[in-house]
């Protein structure tokens, strides 16, 4: 655990922040009472939404009895129509 006081942190803020990004949190103080801590940020990792997403009951049904027909692509559709506008 790391101290520094309010007076070294406005020397040298961004050394500071550096440093909590490498080597973990830094409590601030300001005449010996801690008010404050630096902490790395933390990697969260995010988990796309097409990735996590679930098929409802009725689609999956849908799906089952071969109701369901490809439709065009779409980026097929964006190409013609960015071509007709480009043009």
């Amino acid at each position: 655990m790391k101290t520094i006081s309010i007076r070294e942190l406005h020397e040298k803020t961004g050394e500071w922040i550096r440093r909590a990004a490498k080597h973990g949190e830094i409590f601030v103080t300001d005449r010996g009472q801690t008010v404050a801590k630096i902490l790395p940020e933390a990697a969260v990792k995010v988990t796309p939404y097409f990735s996590r997403r679930k098929i409802s009951p009725a689609f999956g049904r849908l799906l089952d009895r071969r109701r369901l027909h490809g439709g065009t692509d779409s980026t097929q559709s964006i190409s013609e129509d960015r071509d007709r506008f480009v043009s």
